[in-house]
């Protein structure tokens, strides 16, 4: 499984079509994902203090070769990139992700362990 933190507009029009797509996937060619233990990482780096965000966890096997996991910036971590709109039929779940303004994000109940 991979994980793609959504914002609201996003996941909405993701319902509507049926896909989930996102502005880097049009600005750089892929959709930005998380493995696991990745997510509060980028939570925490890129979406403090937004609301309205939702968790996607994503069948891999499902998006089978668009999915590629890549060091882009040389820090040695690998992401996984989607190379193409995420069908909704992937999505295996949603969670709603939610800041602690004191802490910072936390994985959701139903994810965590």
């Amino acid at each position: 499984m991979i994980y793609r933190i959504a914002e609201l507009p996003d996941w909405q029009q993701a319902q509507r079509s049926g896909q989930f797509s996102s502005s880097d996937l049009a600005a750089e060619g892929f959709i930005h994902a998380s493995e696991i233990h990745q997510i509060l990482r980028t939570a925490n780096k890129y979406y403090r203090g937004k609301t309205d965000l939702h968790l996607l966890e994503i069948d891999d096997v499902v998006l089978g070769e668009l999915v590629i996991r890549e060091d882009s910036n040389g820090s040695g971590a690998r992401f996984p990139h989607v190379y193409g709109p995420i069908p909704f039929a992937a999505i295996v779940r949603f969670f709603a992700l939610t800041e602690d303004p004191g802490t910072g994000f936390g994985l959701p109940a139903g994810l965590a362990g």
